[in-house]
Parts: structure tokens; C-alpha cells; sequence
């Protein structure tokens, strides 16, 4: 007997991102900027000692100390090089961390259930996963490449020491105001960055809701009004625009007024020091190069205020990285079986922010059903769903806009978990299976599906495998999308964006490519709505062609896709209205007036109550497979 595997349903959230975690990831490359900074920063501290030693053998006569000439030479090079393989090392490794901050945080939140992920809106979760994971990965390296902006400064004091402590204590005298405008200017710009941050993610939501509805605002001559929307936060972003360089010109100002003062109290007491005899001219020339590395510790502000930002955009990436991905118990692939599906007391109820991005909204079923993402009030979009399809059947669900149709499509193929309840598949519970094998068993199509890719064969081949041309053209073919793929300049080769594409064609894409990864499950979430009557009709042939194979999960808005199914399931409020046979539930009333509200297509209501069952092409709907329900 197979052991039992272990229950995985919280799995432990990993470590929030920070400098250290992403250091890991290419240590070779940051010791190397590690060493070039630092080799830098020795080479510039020994330089002073090496040019004063040969400004003393020049002025007391003798030999040219070539030996010295040669040896301040090689210094020079040598601090040169050190910083072009720190710049060079600093962009490389700056790029590989961005990407890979950017790989791991966009597989968490795909990992992760959508109403979690999604919690956050499409548009600040754009800038997070593009802006911020950007300004984060900076963290290592500007910590390793800031080793030269400590080491330089403290290292000067100390030459100043070794040359004369009254110099370094004429440089001490001006420290602590030089470490307070440090400090300072940190916390400020830590400030001003994370509000900048938060108001480009309010412009970078607005954008994203508008380009969702472009089509509702171009029909409603609502342009200018958008416009206004979307652009206003642009007042408050330029507030802490104006407010970070402010910070940035108020301690470049403060430190080009303070480190010119102690550079000059250095240079006088050294050149006191001097006049009395206590050190040499090559000495004062040290103490005048030691003073100029000194005083760059106002350089350090660059560095302080690139980690400010870091951690900022680090903090809106920690809710991110601590999803928890989909909980399972590991299972392995699912017992053979054509797709028996089971639901027992499904309950979803709906919490959190609504945010106006769920993913029946992204991809468009006309519900306008809140899937993913809530109100507070915690309203219930399902509750106490009892239903059993067995396998290879179809299934129409219907109800009014709001009815739950939607969250019930994404529950039974889990794109959201329940609430409360169980759903099967061939007898296995959906949350004891690796999405990674569970995931494949079922396809899914949407009304307004996203097209990823580069050309159109490309985004047919798009889903858990990558479909052969075989099977592309054969999806193609059952989703009736071969005919306008034909016309277009290369055929199944021609390139998304040179392929204009009206709604029911993208609608063709998105149904090819559910057909072109065949499973135990399809779902259609309204992926018919945008299809005139002849295409519907072969579409549903299509569909029919796989009974006894696949079980079909249809959210039906038309009159004749339901009275296609073998079975009907309504909806009303999140519960079960009623379920069974079309022509049986047509002898309702209140059913029929289901498809008046949601079509408002009185051509085909009026054909259909001529008749039980007639669908819209005039057949009768095919010999029911029983289809239980409790």
C-alpha cells in the first residue's frame, strides 16, 4: 500500500527579500565588485602617501625617483581599472538580480490562488513587478559597491593621522555635522521615495482600468473624463518629485557649503604645521589628497539614497514573495477517467477589497461578477452547491448577471478554491492535487481571452504543453478560427500585432487553443458569446464530437447553448435554483425569463417558446446522458 503523503496546506512562507537573499544568488559576481571597489579604494588611499614620498624626494634634489614617478603611475592605472570592472560588474549583476527578483515574485503570484495573488489592482501590481522589483535587486549592489565609499573617507582620516593628528583633528572638528546631514538626508529620501512609489502605482491602476475599458469609453464619449482621472495623481507625484530633489538639492547644498570649509581648515592647519616644521611639503601634499577623499563621504548620498529606495520598493514585494502557493497533498496524476466531476456543500464567499481586476472580468464573461476579490461585507457568491455530472457529459450554467455562474467555472477548475466544501475530479479532491499535474486535465476558455505569444500559432500552442502544428490546426479547425487564420498575411506564422483581430476572432483563438490541450475537463466561461449562429453551431458539434471524453462546464448566456447540454444547471444568488434537462426547466416561467434578461434577443426567445429544447439553428437538443444532482 502506497503511503499516505504528507499534508502540505501551509506551506511556510519563504524569507522576505533583502539584500542578503538576493546576494545568494550570484555571490561570485558581487565579491568580484566587492574586490574592484575595495581594490579601488586601496589603490586611491595609497596613492596620496606614494605622491608625497616623491614630492619630498623631488624637493630635497638629488636623482629623479623614477622608482616613485613609476609607482604613483601604476596606482593611477590601477584605480582606474579597479572602477571601469566595478562599473561594468555593477550594470551586469544589477541586471541578473532584476530578473531574477522579477522571475521569483511573478512565480509566486502565479503559484499562489488567484483571489490571494490578484488581491493587489493590475496596475500596481504592474509597477511592483516592473519599477520596484527593479529598484529592489539594486540593494547588493549598491551595498558592494559602497564599500569604497566608506573605506575612502575612513581611510583618509587615518593617512591623515599617520601624516599629523592636529590635521585630523582640524577634519574631526566638522564630522558630526557632515554624519547628521547623512542621517538626514537618508530618512527624508527613504520618505519622499516610498510615497513617489505609491503614487505611480494609483496612475499605473487608473491606466490599466482604462485600457481594460477603452472600448466602454469610446462608446460613452468619456475620453476627456478618463483622462482627467487617470492624470490627476500627477499633481501629488510631482509634490514628491519635487519633494525628493528638494531633499537631494538640500544636502547637496548644505554639503557643498560644509565640505569646502573643512577642506580649507585642513589645508590651513596643515599649511601652519608646515611653517613650524612638523611635516614636509610632500606631507602637506598627502594631507591636501587625504582631504579630498575625506570629504567625498558627501559622495556616500548617491549610495544611502539608492538603498532608501531599495528597501522601500523591497517592502511592497515582501506581500508578494509571501503568498503561499495552491495547497496539496502532492498527489500523483489523477486515476484514468473522463473527467466525473463532484461538488459537495461549495461555499465561496466574497472578502477582501474588490478591485474591479478579477479574472472573470479580465477575460471578460459578461456577468460582471466579482470572482476573485471582495467587499468587506464578505457577501456569499456560492452556497451549499451539491452537484455530481458524471464524466463526459455537458453541462449548461445559467442565471441572471450576479447568479455566481462565473465563480462557479473558476471553483471547478480551480482557478479559486471554496470557501467550504469539496470538489472532486474523477474522485479525486482538486486540493489534493499538484496543480502542476492537475493543471493539464483541464482547459479553459474565456469571452475575452488573453493572447500570449508572438504569432498566432504561437498563442493556440500557449497552455500547460506546448501543442504540436498538428494539433494547433486541428483546434483551430474545431473552433472555426482556420478560415480567418488563412486570410491573414502569413497564415498560422503572422505575427499577433499585424493581425487585427475583432471580438468573436479572438474568442476562435482562445476556444482553439482549449481545444488544441485536450482534457478530462473544458470549461467555457461564456467563450461563445462573441460567435454569430452558424460559428456557434459548428463550435458546438465540436464540442459534442467529444462526449464520453471530455465533461463540458458551459456558462450559458444563450437560449440554444443550453438547450444543447444534457443537462441544465440554474442559478440564482450563489445557490442552486434548480438542475436538470432543458426542456424540463423550460416549462418554468421564471427560467424563461433567464434568457429574455440575459440576451435581451427577442428573435430567439420568441423561436424557442415555440418548442421546448429548440435551440437557436432549429435542432432539437440530442438524447440526455442522466446527470445527477442533489
Amino acid at each position: 500500500m502506497r503511503p499516505k503523503p504528507r499534508l502540505r496546506l501551509r506551506p511556510r512562507p519563504p524569507a522576505p527579500s533583502g539584500a542578503r537573499r538576493l546576494a545568494r544568488r550570484h555571490p561570485g559576481a558581487l565579491l568580484a565588485l566587492f574586490l574592484c571597489s575595495t581594490g579601488g579604494a586601496l589603490a586611491a588611499l595609497a596613492l596620496p602617501a606614494a605622491l608625497g614620498h616623491t614630492v619630498d624626494r623631488l624637493v630635497d634634489g638629488g636623482p629623479v625617483p623614477w622608482a616613485g614617478l613609476l609607482l604613483c603611475a601604476v596606482l593611477t592605472l590601477a584605480e582606474t581599472g579597479f572602477d571601469a570592472g566595478a562599473a561594468v560588474l555593477t550594470t551586469s549583476t544589477g541586471a541578473r538580480l532584476t530578473a531574477h527578483l522579477r522571475t521569483r515574485t511573478t512565480a509566486r503570484v502565479l503559484a499562489a490562488e488567484p483571489r490571494r495573488a490578484l488581491a493587489v489592482p493590475t496596475g500596481d501590481l504592474t509597477a511592483r513587478l516592473t519599477a520596484r522589483t527593479a529598484d529592489a535587486a539594486t540593494a547588493p549592489v549598491t551595498a558592494a559597491g559602497a564599500v569604497a565609499g566608506v573605506l575612502l573617507p575612513l581611510g583618509a582620516i587615518v593617512g591623515l593621522f599617520v601624516i599629523d593628528p592636529w590635521t585630523a583633528a582640524a577634519f574631526l572638528l566638522g564630522a558630526p555635522l557632515l554624519v547628521a546631514l547623512l542621517h538626514t538626508f537618508t530618512r527624508r529620501t527613504a520618505d519622499a521615495g516610498a510615497d513617489y512609489q505609491r503614487a505611480q502605482s494609483v496612475i499605473a491602476h487608473r491606466l490599466t482600468e482604462a485600457l481594460d475599458g477603452a472600448d466602454t469609453i469610446r462608446a460613452a464619449r468619456t475620453g476627456a473624463r478618463e483622462y482627467r482621472r487617470i492624470l490627476e495623481p500627477l499633481t501629488t507625484l510631482a509634490a514628491h518629485g519635487r519633494r525628493t530633489w528638494a531633499v537631494y538639492g538640500r544636502a547637496a547644498g548644505q554639503s557643498a557649503l560644509l565640505l569646502p570649509l573643512l577642506m580649507l581648515l585642513v589645508l590651513a592647519v596643515g599649511g601652519l604645521r608646515l611653517h613650524a616644521g612638523a611635516i614636509g611639503v610632500g606631507d602637506l601634499v598627502a594631507a591636501s589628497r587625504y582631504a579630498a577623499l575625506a570629504v567625498g563621504i558627501g559622495s556616500l548620498t548617491g549610495a544611502l539614497g539608492a538603498l532608501a529606495r531599495s528597501r522601500a520598493a523591497a517592502r511592497t514585494l515582501d506581500p508578494l514573495l509571501t503568498l503561499d502557493p495552491l495547497p496539496h497533498e502532492g498527489l500523483g496524476p489523477l486515476p484514468g477517467g473522463p473527467g466525473h466531476l463532484e461538488l459537495r456543500d461549495v461555499g465561496v464567499v466574497q472578502d477582501g477589497k474588490q478591485d474591479g481586476n478579477q479574472e472573470g472580468k479580465q477575460d471578460g464573461n459578461q456577468d460582471g461578477e466579482p470572482l476573485l476579490n471582495g467587499e468587506p461585507d464578505r457577501k456569499p457568491l456560492l452556497t451549499g452547491v451539491h452537484l455530481t455530472v458524471p464524466g463526459g457529459t455537458s453541462l449548461a450554467v445559467v442565471g441572471r448577471s450576479g447568479s455566481g455562474k462565473s465563480v462557479f467555472a473558476a471553483v471547478v477548475g480551480r482557478l479559486l478554491d471554496p470557501d467550504t466544501g469539496t470538489v472532486l475530479l474523477d474522485g479525486v479532491p482538486l486540493t489534493a492535487m499538484d496543480p502542476a499535474l492537475l493543471r493539464p486535465e483541464i482547459a479553459y476558455a474565456f469571452a475575452r481571452p488573453a493572447l500570449p505569444g508572438t504569432t498566432v500559432e504561437d498563442t493556440i500552442a500557449f497552455g500547460p504543453w506546448t501543442a504540436g502544428p498538428a494539433a494547433v490546426r486541428e483546434g483551430a479547425r474545431a473552433a472555426r478560427a482556420d478560415g480567418f487564420v488563412g486570410l491573414l498575411p502569413y497564415g498560422y506564422a503572422t505575427p499577433l500585432t499585424d493581425a487585427p483581430l475583432s471580438g468573436g476572432e479572438r474568442q476562435r483563438l482562445g476556444l482553439a487553443r482549449a481545444f488544441a490541450h485536450p482534457g478530462r475537463l473544458l470549461i467555457l466561461d461564456d467563450a461563445l458569446s462573441g460567435l454569430d449562429t452558424v460559428t456557434e453551431h459548428h463550435v458546438r458539434r465540436a464540442l459534442d464530437e467529444r462526449a464520453g471524453r471530455c465533461t463540458r462546464v458551459i456558462v450559458a448566456h444563450r437560449l440554444s447553448s443550453a438547450a444543447r447540454a444534457d443537462r441544465v444547471l440554474w442559478l440564482e444568488d450563489g445557490r442552486v435554483r434548480a438542475t436538470g434537462p432543458h426542456e424540463e426547466l423550460w416549462a418554468d416561467p421564471e427560467y424563461r425569463a433567464v434568457f429574455r434578461t440575459e440576451t435581451g434577443d427577442a428573435e430567439e426567445t420568441a423561436e424557442a417558446d415555440k418548442g421546448p429544447g429548440a435551440g437557436a439553428d432549429g435542432a432539437l437538443p440530442r438524447a440526455r446522458t442522466e446527470v445527477e444532482a442533489r
